[in-house]
Parts: C-alpha cells; structure tokens; sequence
C-alpha cells in the first residue's frame, strides 16, 4: 500500500515501514559512533517501542553488548491498515540485533497486567536466567488495575484553577490562548494511579520475588520536571503529581532492593518531541523554542544522546551526579539560566506572524512525523511498500 500520514486530532494513525527503520538506524548508528560503554548485559525494558525506552534498549545493546527484552504494546499491520511505529520500531530493532548477534525477544502485552508480568518473568528465566537492569518508561491514557480490575484514565489538567497561556497548533503554526479548567480530586487521584509508580512497584516487587534480579541489579523509571512556563500544565498539575509518586516510589524500592545491594533511580529527562507531549497544551511551543536555543547553543540532545549520556554515567558512579532528591538530572542543559531566560524573553514576544522566525517549529513537526516514519528525503512516500512486518520473536 502507499502510506501517507493520517491525522486523528494531534494523533497520527499510520506509520511508514522503511521511515521507522531509517529511525532506528539512525540511533543505532549514533551508538556505534560513540562508542563501548562498560554497562549492564541483561536488560530488560518495559516501555521499549519508542522514544526513551528504545532509545535504552538500543543502548544497552550496540553500546554495552547487553541481551535485552523489551515488553510493548503494540498492533501489527492489517490489510487496510498500517501498524503502529512501535511495532515497526520493534520489528527493525529486532531483526538489526539479531544480525549483529545479539539476543533480542519482545513480549506484546499490557505491561500492567499479571499475565504480560508473568510471561515475562519465564522468558527471562528461561532464557537469561536473572537481570542487571529493569528499565520503566511507560506512558499510558488508562491503566486496569491488576487485581481488582478497577480502571484508572489519567487526564492533563490544571490543579486548583484554570489555567490560561499560549500553545500552538504544530501543523498550521497558529498561535492561541488555551483555558484549561482544574482537575477534580478524583481525576488527580486516577491519574497518579496510571502515571504514578504503582506499577513500577509490583513489577520490581514480582521479578524480586520471583529471584530473577542479579545482585546490584539497578531500575531506573524516567521522569520530567521542566520550567515555570509549563508548571500550571505539568509539574504543579496532575501529571506533576503523578511524577512526584513515582519518584516516591524510588525511595521504597531501594528500601525493597536492599539485601540484593539493588538500585532505583528517577532519570529527570530533556523535553522531546513525542507522541505524549504534541498532545499537551503549551508543550509544543516550549519545546519549538527550546530547541532553537539549545541548537543555536549546540547543546541540543535528542532520544539516543540522553540515553547514551545516560547510560555512561550509570556505569561509573563517580559521573552519576543526584540532585538533593536522589534524581539523575539529565535536564541539566534544558534548564540551564541561560537557556531559561532566553525562553522567557521569547514567550513574550512569539506569535503566529513570527514563530518560524523566533522558533524551532518547523523543526518541531519535522521531529513529529519522524517519529512515525514519515519525512525522510531519500524515501518515496509514493511507492507502494508492503505494511505486513514481522516481528522476529515476539510472545
């Protein structure tokens, strides 16, 4: 079939096979440049299709030689329908590691659920017997609670009252104010119960019980905080909470890992261009110009860079530098004063006349439709490609 991208509100629909390849290529090819890092050689991602938890499972592969399992959620292609980019992400990863000898397994399933718990607890059994790194980088609109059955939405809202300030539509470049009224208690609460560390927990919880962890096994569940611009929206809103209990969470795992001399850490991340964050009022614009400031700076990091930077910092503990919360600060150069404030000046100043101008939007929507296979220049999006890829080993 050809395959164009299709739009259902700030969601794209389709994803191009070869486009989703050249991403992952691109990152693994990144990774080689770079270099070895002497890092862990049993992963295991939870979250492993796309942006940060692809990026770690690349990582730990082409950089440190690591067998990985990857759990995802993801849907394969149909005859009137293309898969999603996870999937074809997954099925690139997979079949590139595997040509280079490297052990590679995936399991498709609800990560909050027991059975995608327990199918993957055999399959590290069976196959690598314990692991040294449980990475969570999951992000979901709802999670069913795997005991009671009770479903949780999470929703992106204010806390206290409304909240008012500019965004931008990425795909016609118009600026606008946006109100967006409080969240209830109730819907605070359901997010912290998708977003939270709930769900982090039983996972390390089961593999601990289950004595699949090494000794000094290490989990690192990825977080953000981002600027005053964004708080009312994220940090101070519900997803802030729900970032605040994750992070609360890595306090009672280290609790928890203790006698295995284990590790849990928060990586407090760069803002990205994702499918999550095109979807939050005033992120867009944030991060359009962000990322004319930290270019022009040549500072800017993407998906791979801050894993990469990551992953070398954790394999020698005198370059893991926590802030006073115990968090690994790899929004470091983002919040920067400098770069702060050069943000702060512009808000003032952006509109819908001059955005190409003073930010990096076109670059933003360049990044967006990447992330699902479309915009490459040296791929004819008017040939027909078969949309039916496999996955080489996937439970």
């Amino acid at each position: 079939m050809i395959i164009k991208p299709k739009f259902r509100g700030f969601i794209c629909t389709t994803a191009h096979p070869e486009g989703c390849e050249k991403n992952v290529i691109e990152q693994i090819d990144y990774v080689k440049n770079k270099g070895v890092i002497d890092g862990p050689k049993k992963v295991l991602v939870i979250g492993a299709s796309t942006g940060y938890g692809l990026a770690s499972r690349i990582t730990s592969t082409f950089a440190s030689g690591a067998s990985t399992i990857g759990v995802v959620f993801e849907k394969s292609a149909s005859k009137n329908r293309t898969a999603t980019a996870g999937w074809y992400n997954t099925a690139s990863f997979e079949k590139l590691a595997k040509e280079s000898e490297y052990y590679a397994k995936s399991i498709n399933g609800d990560a909050f659920s027991n059975e995608t718990k327990e199918k993957t607890i055999e399959l590290i059994k069976r196959d690598l017997g314990k692991i040294d790194l449980v990475i969570y980088s999951v992000a979901s609109p709802k999670r069913v609670d795997p005991v009671t059955g009770e479903i949780f939405h999470s929703v992106l809202k204010p806390i206290g009252k409304p909240y008012k300030n500019k965004t931008v539509d990425f795909h016609n470049y118009n600026i606008s104010e946006i109100e967006i009224e409080p969240a209830t208690e109730e819907e605070i609460n359901q997010t912290v119960a998708v977003m939270g560390g709930y769900d982090w927990k039983l996972w390390i919880d089961l593999l601990r019980q289950s004595d699949v962890l090494e000794k000094g096994a290490m989990t690192i569940a990825y977080s953000y905080i981002g600027p005053e611009i964004t708080y009312p929206i994220y940090r101070n809103g519900t997803i802030g909470k729900a970032k605040e209990h994750l992070e609360a969470t890595a306090q009672l795992l280290n609790d928890d890992l203790r006698n295995i001399n284990g590790k849990a850490l928060v990586s407090v991340n760069k803002a990205l261009v994702t499918q999550s964050s095109s979807a939050i009022p005033v992120v867009p614009l944030y991060i359009s110009l962000l990322s004319k400031i930290m270019k022009g700076k040549g500072i800017d990091e993407g998906c791979i860079e801050q894993i990469y930077r990551l992953f070398s910092n954790i394999s020698n503990d005198n370059d893991l530098k926590l802030d006073d919360k115990g968090r690994v600060r790899l929004d470091d150069r983002e919040m920067r004063s400098d770069v702060q404030s050069e943000i702060l000046s512009l808000w003032e100043k952006v509109s819908t006349d001059n955005i190409r101008e003073l930010s990096d939007i076109e670059g933003y929507r360049k990044e967006f439709f990447k992330l699902f296979g479309f915009g490459y220049e040296d791929i004819d999006y008017e040939i027909e490609v078969d949309q039916n890829v496999d996955i080489l080993d996937i439970n």
